[in-house]
């Protein structure tokens, strides 16, 4: 009784308090952005895109591996529990390899090349294969969170139908080998109406700011390693590669 009293007042003080500050916060801190505040930004102004783009195709190899035992890949509600609303119908696979900067040793092992691009990128928080089934919709939602960026690398993108992503009022159609960066605190929905399945890379980066903003941006990330949600999502992924690699070593 008390354990689900208090797991209630953590969602309760998370997601209803603190969620709406860091909302206040990051719109607040817009100005000291050093890159733009638009839906999606242009890939000029992330020079370490050529090197996702220049590797695309070795981290391609790897993630399409993976494909071999792929009813054994974790549902994206499986390692982030809140993001079960979003996976009602299991169409969205995922395989972890930093989340908000720990590492999955055991996947990193697995996808060397991908982890060592990722190792190269400045403020990479947060890198894993996301995977999306034929006829998969992601319904429209939206980070709380500005002080990111959000980066996907087409990996392996069906040309037979429609697969793309609205941000904003912007349509994003991924493209293999092509790096797109957006602004994840904005709506955003995903379709792949194909029958193929389409695989991203997805990064998160922390967002450059002007001196003051730095400051207070990393903080905040500090806070949100710590918190129990991370931890919690990160035991979670330890317990499944044990469970993977003891059938898959």
């Amino acid at each position: 009784m008390f354990k689900k009293l208090r797991e209630k007042t953590t969602h309760f003080i998370t997601f209803k308090i603190l969620n709406h500050a860091l909302i206040g916060i990051g719109i607040l801190m817009k100005p000291l952005s050093k890159v733009s505040n638009k839906p999606v930004m242009d890939k000029e102004e992330f020079t370490w895109s050529k090197l996702l783009e220049e590797n695309w195709e070795a981290i391609r190899n790897e993630a399409a591996a993976l494909l071999t035992h792929d009813d054994h890949l974790p549902n994206i509600e499986d390692i982030q529990p809140q993001e079960e609303a979003l996976n009602k119908d299991n169409k969205w696979k995922t395989f972890f390899l930093y989340g908000f900067g720990i590492k999955a040793e055991k996947n990193c092992e697995k996808c060397p090349v991908t982890t060592k691009v990722l190792e190269q990128i400045p403020g990479m928080l947060t890198g894993f294969y996301s995977i999306l089934y034929p006829g998969k919709h992601i319904p429209a939602h939206k980070g709380i969170f500005k002080g990111i960026v959000r980066t996907h690398l087409g990996l392996i993108v069906p040309e037979n139908g429609e697969c793309r992503m609205r941000v904003g009022k912007e349509i994003i159609k991924w493209q293999n080998g092509k790096a797109v960066f957006f602004d994840d605190t904005y709506q955003h929905e995903v379709w792949n109406d194909t029958d193929g399945i389409r695989i991203v890379l997805l990064v998160d980066t922390v967002r450059p700011y002007k001196k003051v903003g730095a400051k207070i941006n990393n903080s905040i990330i500090k806070g949100i390693t710590e918190s129990v949600y991370v931890k919690q999502a990160f035991k979670k992924n330890e317990d499944w590669e044990k469970a993977y690699y003891s059938v898959f070593p």
